[in-house]
């Protein structure tokens, strides 16, 4: 253990974003590895949120106008910023929503189930919201998900192979939903290959980013998928219940958004107030109601951060994190753990997964000596890398 220890050590001092562990709030002597689940507060977030109470304050009503961040354009400002972080022109992305609504909203308005088109792919290890939405979008077209959602099967009940998602699409498949990264393994899937697989036969593509938006660098409009719908309370750090993020490729612009409201309205005739609908032509159109100003707030801040330090550089930072703990926790596999992550770079997000049959216990005991984790199952914990960590809080866990 000495010679990690220095390792860690000397990987700390070359890291080159170490200065920003001073930007977030961490407890004395309390090591941090759930960003997966909610990442941790900034000041700049802090700051954010105090500066729209005051204009709020002094301006009343009129922070729907005035100041540096007038309310009534925060979504499609910020979400100028967000574009850059996920790889997409500003007109394809719009801070909106939650992420499951999102998701309704986006599977809604596209409208796959056509041509004899009835079939959904998702996976059997998928966030079970996911799984409730697209059910219930099924049920309202008349369809059984029993029948028309496929769920592809893993083989060790943490992964799932890119042949066999790719297997099931077939010519009555409208839609494939799938996870960018496994939430419960850190899989990272090949979204360019399977989305040419999925268009290839004339099937949506569209990814539940959550786990990967803020930790790994996308393209979503090179990489051509249809649509994308994440959270920003995690790797993001907006706080909890953050707006969410979400993602239409300008082919399918402008959109008939399926959930319409006011604030989808083109800007500058909004408040004509006239009942005929005149929708933005742009990933705006699927805004529905009034924003929630103090749940945009914090984004203000953390994505300051996060194009500040370069969505590469975070991901290099969260290889080397990963990399390391894979390594140094070789020494726990004789003690009943295994990895549930692919090793591989290429092949893994932003956390680890590591399984034990006393997981539980386990995370109870780490929690105890200041070091927190994530459990979910019977036999796995996770531990994810945050934009302020530093290597040598994987080594004391360990």
């Amino acid at each position: 253990m000495t010679n990690f220890l220095e390792k860690a050590r000397q990987l700390d001092k070359q890291d080159p974003l170490k200065d920003l562990k001073k930007e977030f709030y961490l407890k004395e002597d309390s090591y941090y590895f759930d960003g997966n689940s909610l990442g941790l507060l900034s000041k700049k977030a802090e700051s954010a949120v105090f500066e729209i109470l005051q204009m709020w304050k002094d301006n009343q009503i009129d922070g729907w106008t005035e100041g540096e961040y007038p309310w009534f354009t925060l979504s499609e400002k910020l979400s100028e910023q967000m574009a850059q972080v996920v790889g997409a022109k500003k007109k394809e992305v719009i801070i909106t929503g939650q992420t499951t609504t999102n998701l309704h909203q986006l599977i809604r308005s596209l409208r796959p189930f056509k041509d004899g088109r009835t079939k959904v792919i998702v996976n059997e290890l998928e966030f079970p919201s996911d799984i409730y939405a697209i059910s219930a979008i099924l049920e309202e077209q008349g369809l059984d998900p029993l029948q028309h959602l496929i769920s592809v099967k893993s083989k060790d009940g943490y992964t799932i192979a890119t042949e066999d998602i790719i297997s099931e699409l077939k010519d009555d498949v409208a839609l494939l939903l799938m996870p960018s990264v496994l939430y419960r393994s850190g899989q990272l899937l090949d979204m360019k290959k399977l989305t040419e697989a999925a268009h290839k036969k004339g099937i949506l593509a569209v990814f539940d980013c959550s786990h990967s938006v803020g930790c790994i660098p996308h393209d979503f409009h090179n990489c051509g998928i249809d649509a994308a719908f994440w959270c920003t309370y995690k790797y993001l750090n907006g706080g909890p219940g953050a707006v969410a993020g979400l993602f239409i490729h300008e082919k399918h612009l402008p959109i008939k958004a399926a959930l319409a409201g006011w604030f989808g309205s083109d800007k500058s005739k909004q408040f004509d107030m006239a009942h005929n609908f005149t929708p933005a032509d742009e990933a705006g159109s699927l805004q529905s109601g009034t924003p929630h100003i103090l749940s945009i707030a914090p984004l203000i801040g953390s994505l300051s951060i996060t194009l500040e330090a370069g969505i590469q550089e975070i991901r290099e930072k969260s290889l080397a994190l990963t990399d390391f703990l894979m390594e140094i926790a070789k020494e726990l596999l004789d003690f009943n753990f295994e990895y549930t992550t692919p090793s591989l770079a290429n092949e893994r997000g932003g956390h680890i997964s590591l399984s034990h049959p006393e997981a539980a216990r386990i995370c109870k005991a780490l929690k105890a000596e200041g070091v927190i984790s994530d459990f979910r199952f019977q036999i796995a914990f996770y531990h994810s890398t945050c934009t302020c960590s530093i290597i040598y809080f994987f080594f004391r866990c360990v």
